[in-house]
């Protein structure tokens, strides 16, 4: 989990979340460049402060999404392996 990231709260799998929980986009299965791409998209429509849970599982996608939180000012909340393989990410959306 990123440090300092004032999240409290913790699902059952124990990854962060908010209260009211945050929007969840599974993109498992997708290959690069698709999970960063709908993400972006996904992020787009979203109001600025909201919360998305991304699931992928392409090799790429840690590279991938943290690239796309740095290069459009999203908050990569928490990044964290799945279970079952893949990642979780959790992401603040930027104020436009």
């Amino acid at each position: 989990m990123v440090e300092g990231d004032g999240l409290q709260h913790r699902d059952g799998n124990g990854f962060p979340t908010e209260p009211g929980g945050p929007g969840v986009l599974d993109l498992r299965g997708l290959k690069c460049p698709l999970p960063a791409l709908r993400t972006a998209k996904r992020l787009a429509e979203l109001d600025p402060g909201a919360t998305l849970m991304v699931l992928a599982d392409d090799p790429m996608a840690p590279l991938d999404i943290a690239h796309l939180c740095a290069a459009d000012g999203h908050a990569l909340l928490a990044r964290e392996p799945c279970a079952s393989g893949g990642w979780r990410f959790l992401i603040r959306c930027a104020a436009r």
